[in-house]
């Protein structure tokens, strides 16, 4: 299946999981998994939260940041993945002076 993020709607989540900012975001849902194209504001944050009942999978294709995954504090830039599994908590932070762009695959398991 083709999704085309030019296509979606953008749309913008303030204080997206009781982070910080805003998170601008174009997200396909088929009623079991989330596919999105993101991008974090400067200064902007995505809240800690726990990934009970789905994993996360983050590539970054420009900015930098910072991700926590149950406690330890990775580096994230252009190229960078991030991974967190089901039963894990995690946040990111938008650390850089440009927006922290990411695609984004949340399934559920």
């Amino acid at each position: 299946m083709r999704i085309d993020y030019k296509q979606e709607k953008k749309e913008a989540f303030p204080q997206f999981k009781g982070g910080k900012g805003v998170m601008n975001a174009n997200m396909f849902f088929d009623g079991r998994n989330r596919i999105l194209s993101a991008q974090l504001e400067p200064g902007s944050s995505i809240g800690l939260h726990c990934h009970e009942t789905s994993s996360e999978i983050m590539f970054f294709t420009a900015g930098e940041g910072v991700a926590i995954i149950d406690g330890v504090e990775e580096p994230v830039e252009a190229g960078v993945c991030h991974y967190c599994p089901k039963g894990s908590s995690h946040t990111l932070l938008n650390t850089g002076e440009e927006n922290l762009c990411f695609y984004a695959v949340v399934p559920e398991q």
